[in-house]
């Protein structure tokens, strides 16, 4: 089909470095000595943690127009790569947005203190955005129907996913929306990694899916089997992704893994679900890169969630101990008197391997 599976050794040829012919000495030198520019951010709660640390040294992976991507490989915790974001650009979930602003070549790479200075930067965190939706009890219809017009929104644009023609997403969405656990790992571990770019249209798909079945199918009536298909798909796509995957991208499974959304996917996931106009958002999704593969992996996520999702009599809402809330673990999968609560609120068929794990 013409699609590659491209690894961590990515963004060459992007990354800030820049040598010169036979060793020659370049301009970046000599840009080095310049007094870094002094300006503010508004910085991912995701990345809270790195910022008001220490200092810590960090790399460049690449400096682009419109972001600059800053790894910190000594970081035991994801995301362990940190996004400066011009405010125009998509708000990814471990990003500070900032600028407008140039960057230039420099040896200095650090962060800590409520400061980060890369590429002749100096940004001072000033305030935090929350890239983590929080959803109250959800209308099983209203989501359909918001799952229905993005999905028609999606067929109409322009912009086509990066992995149109292939049957892993595809597969994705069958497996998951018949509840075929075995079937959507292997999908997710085919697509994680595949395509090119710096974020794989794999990745993108994967990520969507996953915030879809986490954070919508824990917002509707009977939701406790998309969540825990969440948690079996977070596992297979988080691990090992650095070895399977870029830098940057194995750092945004790992925010969708915990339910944290760049901010134009949350704004869509509201959207769908009939708290904000979705056409104005779907479209800004939708032009962005990545924008739509992460819109068409939302969609398959909703269907999936709204097919695997049951009403019980009396059930209030959602499985309410299964919804993630602003990047902590997820209450009543930790312990096992949880595990049992949440599988009770199922029926179960004959031969129905679904809870047997």
């Amino acid at each position: 089909m013409g699609v590659t599976r491209i690894g961590p050794e990515l963004a060459a040829g992007t990354v800030a470095g820049v040598t010169g012919a036979r060793g020659r000495r370049t301009s970046a030198a000599r840009e080095d000595t310049d007094p870094p520019l002094v300006t503010t951010g508004v910085a991912s709660l995701a990345v809270r943690d790195v910022l008001r640390g220490p200092r810590r040294p960090g790399k460049v992976l690449a400096a682009l127009p419109h972001a600059i991507y800053l790894e910190f490989p000594d970081l035991m915790a994801e995301p362990r790569v940190i996004a400066i974001s011009a405010p125009d650009a998509l708000r990814l979930p471990n990003a500070i947005v900032s600028g407008p602003w140039e960057a230039r070549p420099s040896a200095d790479c650090w962060a800590g203190e409520g400061r980060v200075l890369a590429c002749g930067l100096d940004i001072r965190i000033m305030r935090w955005w929350d890239p983590s939706p929080v959803f109250g009890p959800l209308s099983r219809a209203r989501l359909d129907h918001g799952c229905s017009v993005l999905a028609r929104f999606c067929a109409d644009s322009e912009h086509t996913p990066g992995l149109t023609g292939h049957d892993g997403p595809v597969q994705l969405a069958a497996c998951c929306g018949r509840g075929d656990l075995a079937g959507a790992v292997e999908a997710v571990e085919q697509l994680v990694g595949l395509g090119p770019g710096l974020v794989p249209s794999g990745d993108s798909v994967v990520s969507g899916v996953l915030l879809a079945l986490r954070l919508l199918g824990g917002a509707i009536a009977g939701g406790t089997r998309a969540v825990w298909l969440a948690n079996w798909l977070s596992a297979s796509a988080t691990c090992y992704a650095t070895q399977r995957t870029t830098t940057l991208a194995a750092s945004l499974l790992h925010c969708a893994a915990s339910g944290q959304a760049a901010a134009e996917v949350s704004t869509v996931l509201f959207g769908m679900a009939g708290q904000e106009p979705l056409e104005p958002a779907a479209a800004k999704l939708l032009a962005a890169a990545q924008g739509a593969d992460l819109a068409w992996g939302l969609v398959a996520g909703c269907r999936a969630a709204l097919l695997l999702s049951v009403s019980l009599p009396g059930e209030r809402s959602a499985d309410r101990a299964a919804v993630p809330h602003r990047g902590r673990p997820v209450p009543g999968h930790g312990d096992r008197a949880g595990r049992r609560a949440a599988r009770a609120a199922v029926p179960r068929r004959a031969g129905d391997s679904w809870f047997r794990c």
